[in-house]
């Protein structure tokens, strides 16, 4: 796993490392944000998960996922945490669950 000291510096390096497509977080599923395809938590795994805490608010807790599909698909998915999160289905509760 790597340490990472800011947002911005995880996501550089991610892409670097092949994590080149960006995703949306839906209730049930993620949405590549260039090709519109969903992927049900079936399709795939989160393999690495570094989360953020801003110094000034709340409002700046993030986490990012670095996720693969079952099709090889890289990528990274960033959203809120805390007050700000998103609601999701169970399913995908328990899928980006990883190592909270």
């Amino acid at each position: 796993m790597y340490t990472y000291d800011t947002l911005s510096e995880a996501l550089n390096d991610l892409q670097k490392r092949g994590y080149t497509h960006d995703f949306n977080l839906t209730y049930t599923q993620i949405e590549s944000k260039t090709t519109k395809e969903l992927y049900s938590p079936e399709v795939f795994e989160v393999v690495e998960v570094y989360r953020f805490e801003g110094m000034s608010s709340a409002g700046d807790n993030s986490v990012v996922y670095a996720i693969e599909t079952s099709q090889g698909i890289k990528g990274v998915l960033v959203d809120a945490y805390g007050m700000y999160s998103e609601s999701l289905s169970p399913d995908m509760i328990q899928k980006l669950h990883f190592n909270r």
